[in-house]
């Protein structure tokens, strides 16, 4: 039997996102102090949005909103990247866009850190936008997820394939 393993990714269920935005869309079509400013969050892409309004205050309220939700839906706000608000026209446009996969300078970060940090027998092998990792024993792989879940690399860790 090979050795046990799982894999480091960095996804986010986008089911979870797209109803987090609908949410998000109706509170700002129902909240008093979102009436008359024209706020809208949209997708505008497969991993981008676009949040508009015409004063800057509401633009960066509906950004929170949006946050609100995401946390509610169990999605790690380090999935989410909010830009700053760009004055369109007559409105106030932020663009922000859902983050997946490990970037090649994170994983090689995660990757050392692991063999730093964790324990003896135990490799990390980076595999296009993720890791896997493996070792001896169980015992091992827990170990180096507590460690993982201990650090902040900055970006939103999920832990599969556990066999």
């Amino acid at each position: 039997m090979a050795d046990p393993s799982f894999d480091v990714v960095s996804k986010v269920d986008r089911q979870e996102v797209d109803n987090a935005l609908n949410q998000a869309s109706k509170e700002l079509g129902t909240r008093f102090d979102f009436r008359g400013t024209g706020t809208t969050i949209n997708w505008s892409g497969e991993e981008a949005l676009t949040i508009e309004s015409e004063t800057e205050e509401r633009a960066l309220a509906a950004v929170e909103v949006f946050k609100e939700k995401l946390i509610k839906r169990s999605i790690s706000l380090k999935a989410f990247e909010a830009g700053e608000p760009a004055l369109s026209g007559k409105i106030y446009k932020i663009s922000g866009k859902i983050l997946q996969g490990i970037a090649s300078d994170k994983a090689k970060q995660i990757a050392k850190f692991i063999r730093d940090e964790g324990p003896k027998g135990v490799q990390a092998q980076i595999q296009g936008d993720q890791l896997r990792v493996s070792g001896k024993k169980k015992d091992q792989l827990q170990e180096v997820i507590a460690l993982l879940k201990g650090k902040d690399f900055e970006i939103a860790l999920q832990f599969t394939n556990y066999r």
